[in-house]
């Protein structure tokens, strides 16, 4: 199992807090770029080598290289021919109005330079043509019929992202043997002294509190999304890039592609939000916008702390946290009829 405790009272609409693993080489691509003549082995220590499930065109050196062939640099973010590809497990993707954690397994292993329709890009119309399983299979509460798991007040919902919460992740083996394929991933929080189980799924056609192959599957048909997840070996194929190794990456962004709204609002826009799966949290369309969230938001921030791994049930404790005695403009998740910044 995999631990941590996450405060996310700073973290409005629209942003998005994550931890999460990749298959990116240990080093960085260092040992990479000198088998391929790269010039660029500065290494991990300065931030080099990162991939991800997305195949991110945005990386200005892979494997040493300059990533300059059609380089746009009027794109936001700027991009280039290629893509850096890799599996990708997503242990936590939040604000404080919505979560989720999801599986990227990929048909490749490491990290792939790719270009053309092996990366799946959506402006070509190729994504589930490509190497990564780009949608992954997210266990989200509120998109999967629980709205009032996850949010701002205890009054409210169970887990209260105003205060601090330790989020385990259980990776669950068949037989639970070390060597055995990776069946299950479970997830429950402690917040208070309290041990919260998981929400239930409360879809038509889909049981479960936990991600396997067949809630995936299920979960999929009930949305009407293409099953990537399991065409690209669910979860033996994510167990597998897992137990290869994989880099512990932490971060905060906005999303200049999509407003975050595959996260915590109505996505895709052109669905209505009465179609099962489209409603993915509490917060409006225009919600994610960077220039918003930049101009209203600058102060925002995640903490990350008490971070462990160890066999399951040895990585957390039950120690009470404090509540936060004022939202201020942090309660703002924008269904109020306000004025909004351009």
């Amino acid at each position: 199992e995999f631990t941590l405790t996450v405060d996310m009272f700073y973290m409005p609409c629209g942003l998005n807090g994550a931890v999460y693993f990749v298959e990116m080489d240990a080093d960085g691509g260092q040992a990479a770029a000198e088998k391929t003549g790269g010039a660029n082995r500065a290494g991990a220590k300065y931030g080099t080598g990162y991939c991800d499930a997305q195949c991110p065109h945005d990386l200005k050196f892979m494997e040493g290289k300059a990533n300059v062939i059609g380089w746009n640099a009027s794109h936001d973010p700027p991009i280039g021919k290629h893509g850096a590809c890799c599996a990708e497990m997503d242990i936590w993707e939040a604000n404080s109005r919505a979560t989720a954690y999801t599986p990227h397994p990929c048909s490749i292993t490491g990290t792939y330079i790719c270009e053309g329709i092996d990366c799946g890009d959506n402006s070509k119309d190729e994504r589930y043509q490509g190497v990564c399983d780009k949608d992954g299979c997210d266990f989200n509460s509120w998109r999967l019929g629980d709205q009032k798991f996850y949010g701002r007040g205890a009054r409210d919902f169970k887990v209260d992202s105003r205060k601090k919460v330790t989020v385990v992740t259980q990776f669950i083996t068949e037989g639970n043997r070390d060597d055995g394929d990776l069946i299950d991933i479970r997830r429950f929080y402690v917040q208070d002294g309290k041990v919260i189980p998981n929400s239930n799924v409360s879809i038509a056609g889909v049981r479960g509190d936990s991600i396997t192959d067949k809630v995936c599957s299920d979960m999929k048909e009930a949305f009407g999304d293409v099953d990537d997840f399991n065409l690209k070996g669910g979860l033996k194929t994510m167990g597998e890039a897992l137990d290869r190794g994989m880099v512990l990456v932490m971060s905060l962004w906005d999303d200049a592609e999509a407003n975050m709204l595959w996260l915590d609002a109505d996505y895709p826009t052109s669905r209505s939000p009465t179609v099962p799966g489209v409603n993915r949290g509490p917060c409006n369309q225009d919600t994610g916008r960077p220039s918003f969230l930049r101009a209203k938001f600058p102060d925002a921030r995640v903490k990350y702390s008490n971070i462990k791994v160890g066999a399951i049930g040895t990585t957390f404790g039950t120690d009470a946290s404090m509540a936060a005695s004022d939202d201020g403009k942090w309660a703002d998740n924008r269904r109020l009829n306000e004025d909004v910044l351009v």
